[in-house]
């Protein structure tokens, strides 16, 4: 048995962005399998809406747009001002009074099932085919969608959008993947990565995932681990140019980060990638592509060159580099509109159906 339960996020005599106001809701589907053979009873998956459906004679739904989010992050990270102010207004490139855009909080992480919950370590080991597989089920049993007009993903969202052009490569119109590779996740990606698997699962309190008290200790070697993967350097210099100023930043930001994260979503968060490698099946995209990393993204630096390599086979796939100035936002670019909405709405011309 399934079911949506959709409720009110803001009313909307608070809510001042000029497009519609979000809906969450929850979509729950019974004995959700994974795909290392694991599976949990009831596997819950949290979302927002923003806009209103629109159906052809058929009753089908054509204007969905589904926007995926990056690692330890959830659908409220796509409201912030530099994001939807840009996007989701009147005129702007995913109009919500023309769209019906889909936020889900992905397995792991924000309102939907994860170790937090109870499990603990014991919760299943998902990995990206697993989340790709619960975002579809939400998308065509939980909200009736049955063909999406853009998917648009951030970081481990651009991740999932190059599983959904292989395992689903006639379900969207367009792909927007933003700061991600397609091959393996190794050398220093994995070992950053690892680092903050392993602060965490050193510090005697994290008691093999059966803390009372949250390993503080380890999240905190995490939390720097994370700061300097997400760093700006040219935004960072201009902002903070003395040691000071770079001293108070660093006390100021990292204890409230600690204290948002908890120990066992991190790890599985951050090792839900281990076997995500895309590039070996990269033809059988379809749909219109537009890829998009930036060249002061620690996480996926220029110098590989792997994006240039590898946007070959596909088919009608592109790839843009964007320069680093100061402004810019490192790995957090993504989520900048103002840095690349040109590029979105060049791909939404392009795979406009006929």
């Amino acid at each position: 048995m399934k079911y949506v339960a959709v409720f009110c996020l803001l009313a909307l005599c608070c809510f001042a962005a000029d497009y519609p106001a979000p809906k969450e809701g929850d979509y729950t589907t019974k004995n959700f399998k994974f795909h290392d053979g694991e599976f949990l009873p009831e596997l819950r998956l949290h979302y927002a809406t923003i806009g209103a459906p629109h159906r052809d004679a058929r009753g089908q739904i054509t204007n969905a747009v589904l926007i995926l989010h990056g690692t330890g992050g959830s659908w409220k990270q796509f409201t912030q001002p530099q994001f939807a102010n840009e996007l989701f207004g009147p005129g702007q490139p995913l109009d919500a009074t023309r769209y019906y855009i889909i936020l889900p909080d992905n397995v792991g992480h924000g309102g939907s099932s994860k170790p937090s919950n109870g499990l603990h370590m014991r919760f299943p080991q998902y990995d990206y085919d697993d989340m790709v597989a619960a975002q579809h089920l939400l998308v065509t049993e939980g909200l009736g969608v049955q063909h999406l007009r853009l998917i648009f993903g951030t970081s481990m969202g651009c991740m999932h959008s190059f599983v959904w052009g292989e395992t689903y490569p006639d379900f969207m119109d367009a792909l927007m993947p933003m700061a991600c590779q397609t091959v393996e996740i190794a050398g220093r990606n994995r070992m950053w990565r690892k680092a903050v698997i392993d602060s965490i699962k050193l510090d005697p309190a994290w008691n093999s995932g059966e803390y009372k008290d949250e390993p503080v200790n380890g999240l905190r070697s995490a939390v720097y681990i994370l700061a300097i993967a997400g760093s700006a350097p040219l935004l960072w210099q201009r902002l903070y140019p003395t040691r000071d100023d770079a001293n108070k930043f660093v006390e100021e930001t990292v204890e409230p980060r600690v204290k948002a994260l908890d120990a066992n979503d991190t790890i599985y968060q951050f090792d839900s990638s281990r076997n995500y490698n895309p590039s070996p099946d990269l033809e059988k995209i379809r749909a219109p592509l537009m890829w998009i990393n930036t060249t002061d993204d620690f996480i996926n630096p220029p110098e590989l060159t792997t994006p240039e390599r590898e946007v070959k086979h596909i088919a009608r796939g592109q790839f843009h580099l964007l320069q680093a100035t100061d402004q810019t936002r490192g790995h957090g670019t993504h989520t900048w509109a103002v840095f690349w909405k040109q590029y979105l709405l060049q791909l939404l011309q392009q795979s406009e159906p006929k």
